[in-house]
């Protein structure tokens, strides 16, 4: 792992170089409108963002992307904090934010133009250790409650898949597992680390095998911005092909999440 170091310090700075170029006038004006680039940063997914405990600096793959991109642009950025990626879906209406990191979903790809997904990561379920339920298959029957937060891919996902199951919403991602015990709910359903992590705070649970979804993380600003969104996808492969999205991964020591493959254009909406 020492000798892979060096190369993974020097994975930004070679994607740094690759996109030379100015970025056209017309992206800039698009993404940065008030001559700042405005990021809304999810700090309810923990693999994509975080604060530092002893500084609160804001730290993470999707931190880093937009700071890159603001460097990229020649203007200033400013991280505009959520709690949940609803809430950063919900704010396109006000908007106070000029680019976004969010699960590709159809719905909201009425309002949001994607690029191509950056980082996948996986949808799991978690159940407690005395649960029958032993398979994914299983979750869908009559009388199961799954708790989900409000307004993520999950909750999106799940929303148009289950048909028989019901389910029952916490205000944020994070506040699932204690919902679910709370309200002795049968199923939490989420991004699988984090899942993980609720199992060891909370004995007595267990986390089913496999996945029920594949989360695409991509990069979005509003419809109807064009340039911006054409240059928003361009970045995005860049930062793939570059190492750079897998550099910022080790670097923020996230497992469990894949850098997404490479795309031939731009994504609006379909998964």
């Amino acid at each position: 792992m020492y000798r892979l170091a060096p190369l993974l310090l020097l994975a930004p700075f070679f994607a740094s170089c690759a996109m030379a170029q100015a970025a056209p006038a017309a992206a800039v004006s698009e993404l940065a409108p008030t001559g700042t680039l405005r990021a809304a940063i999810n700090f309810g997914n923990p693999m994509l963002a975080s604060r530092d405990a002893s500084t609160g600096e804001a730290r993470g793959v999707s931190v880093d992307l937009a700071r890159e991109l603001a460097r990229r642009l020649g203007t200033p950025v400013e991280l505009v904090p959520y709690n949940a990626a609803g809430k950063v879906v919900e704010a396109v209406k006000s908007g106070t934010w000029d680019v976004a990191f969010v699960a590709i979903d159809p719905l909201r790809g009425n309002e949001i133009s994607y690029s191509a997904p950056y980082v996948v990561l996986e949808g799991a379920y978690l159940v407690r250790e005395n649960s029958p339920i032993r398979s994914n298959a299983e979750v869908d029957r009559p009388g199961v409650r799954v708790g989900v937060g409000a307004g993520s891919a999950y909750d999106l996902f799940l929303t148009r898949e289950l048909k028989q199951a019901k389910l029952v919403r916490a205000t944020t991602s994070a506040a699932v597992t204690e919902l679910v015990l709370a309200q002795g709910l049968e199923v939490a359903a989420g991004v699988k680390q984090q899942l993980q992590a609720d199992a060891k705070r909370f004995p007595g649970m267990r986390l089913l095998e496999g996945r029920f979804m594949a989360i695409d993380q991509a990069m979005g600003t509003p419809k109807g911005r064009e340039a911006g969104a054409g240059y928003l996808g361009a970045f995005i492969e860049e930062m793939k092909a570059s190492g750079f999205v897998a550099a910022a991964l080790a670097r923020h020591r996230i497992e469990g999440a894949a850098v997404a493959p490479p795309a031939g254009g731009l994504r609006k909406g379909g998964p």
